[in-house]
């Protein structure tokens, strides 16, 4: 974001301006010397197809690198694949190893070895280091840029090394202290560094018990133990404890942010990363793959509704009632789901506890079942003077609520072991269920009793 945002609107007014009224050399200047990166990026993404690339060509090819890291997945492939390996070599000069890796792993395999091979043989391993590992795991976020130091060497070379430095890499909090091999031994925090003797060796102050994280483990883990101990940067090493590299706070807040995003639009079925200003084609051909996996449960639950007609014929005011039956479940199930798949999410569902968890719902779905059971049935009599047909529609609206609870909490936990993402088909799945389930207890203890 924006480092002054009261400041910001005024210059993208006047941006807005000088590429309306064609005065392209002065919006030139501002979006090269009058915005941040970042700045620019949110104005790329806020742009149509065709005034974007407008803005695009105006930007300078060696600040081209550092806007496309501020972009989202679609709108910096878009760019990135109009670029050829020279191209994406001037314009990532100097972005951090983690950013690079990001941008390059948009782009086809031919192209990535063509940008490896044009690089210094130093930059080409940290980057071969981070790409080697998949997007989503702590070896794909880290950068290579840890300030190591050995063990037994006095505070004041240290701080006579650090000075040598015309600047420190960004986060960085401690210093990783390391044996001849690259072991990972401990941490020397700056700020024990500024106030400690300095003929003291780094071992007597350095701390022994810091969080380590392994390459492997999944970005959203990472993001749990930044979030618990308070972290603003971590080591990652190997198996065999080597040091990696390490992973800071702004990686870990758009992982944050990314997964908000991607739970959001999941409940839609949609890509977090899409492009607001998409063509319409392209659009069109994402959401049709949910509104046809829709359609197929829609007639699964009008399949149920068939196998009835004939008591709905007989008995004209299930028609009426029969979506409620559906809703309440649909509903019901859904708030379970969502509880469940933020435990997952937060890493407080485990075997150990899903059984507590399944009672604790089920015990929820029978007395808010029982409750609003009793209003529908009493308003159904009320509507239609049959004592009889409110006794179905409340039987109905239990069994479907105990339903719903019993699936919003085991669906979750199931597609999780199945690799399947919960937010993104647990929604549909567990709609379907209370639908079915819904329309089939409703109406065939309808026809159990009129037929």
């Amino acid at each position: 974001m924006s480092k002054n945002p009261e400041k910001l609107q005024p210059k993208l007014a006047r941006l807005n301006e000088a590429l309306e009224s064609g005065a392209l050399e002065p919006a030139r200047r501002m979006l090269n010397r009058g915005l941040a990166p970042v700045d620019v990026a949110h104005l790329l993404e806020s742009s149509p197809p065709k005034e974007r690339n407008v803005l695009w060509e105006l930007i300078d090819p060696e600040l081209q690198g550092d806007v496309l890291q501020y972009l989202g997945e679609d709108v910096q492939t878009e760019f990135l694949y109009r670029m050829d390996a020279q191209q994406v070599v001037s314009a990532t000069e100097g972005l951090d190893v983690d950013d690079l890796a990001d941008l390059l792993q948009r782009l086809p395999n031919t192209v990535i070895q063509e940008v490896l091979a044009s690089m210094e043989a130093q930059e080409r391993q940290r980057l071969e280091t981070v790409l080697s590992y998949p997007e989503d795991t702590a070896g794909g976020l880290m950068n290579t840029d840890a300030l190591t130091i050995r063990p037994d060497i006095t505070l004041d070379v240290v701080l006579r090394y650090l000075r040598r430095h015309e600047r420190l890499p960004e986060a960085t909090d401690t210093l990783l202290v390391v044996t001849r091999s690259d072991k990972l031994i401990g941490g020397l925090p700056i700020n024990r560094l500024l106030v400690s003797d300095p003929s003291m060796l780094v071992r007597e102050v350095m701390d022994t018990d810091m969080v380590t994280i392994t390459a492997m483990l999944h970005e959203t883990d990472v993001a749990s133990l930044f979030e618990k101990f308070d972290l603003i940067s971590a080591p990652v090493v190997g198996t065999d404890g080597h040091l990696l590299g390490r992973i800071t706070i702004d990686d870990v807040v758009d992982v944050i942010r990314e997964g908000a995003e991607h739970r959001m639009m999941s409940l839609a079925g949609l890509d977090e990363e899409e492009d607001t200003f998409a063509p319409a084609w392209r659009t069109s051909r994402r959401r049709a793959v949910w509104l046809g996996i829709n359609l197929v449960t829609a007639f699964m639950a009008a399949a149920v509704i068939g196998m009835f007609e004939g008591t709905i014929q007989q008995v004209t005011a299930l028609a009426v009632l029969m979506p409620i039956v559906a809703s309440m479940g649909g509903i019901a199930g859904s708030q379970t789901l969502t509880v469940l798949i933020r435990g997952i999410a937060l890493g407080h569902v485990s075997s150990s506890n899903l059984r507590w968890l399944l009672n604790r719902e089920l015990i929820v779905g029978a007395l808010n079942g029982v409750l609003w059971a009793a209003v529908v049935a009493g308003i159904a009599v009320l509507l239609f003077k049959d004592i009889a047909l409110g006794g179905i529609i409340a039987a109905a609206i239990v069994i479907n609520l105990l339903i719903a609870a019993l699936c919003g909490t085991l669906l979750p936990v199931a597609l999780k072991k199945l690799k399947i993402d919960p937010a993104l088909s647990g929604s549909v799945i567990l709609t379907t269920v209370t639908d079915v389930i819904g329309f089939m207890a409703f109406l065939g203890l309808a026809t159990l009793l009129y037929l």
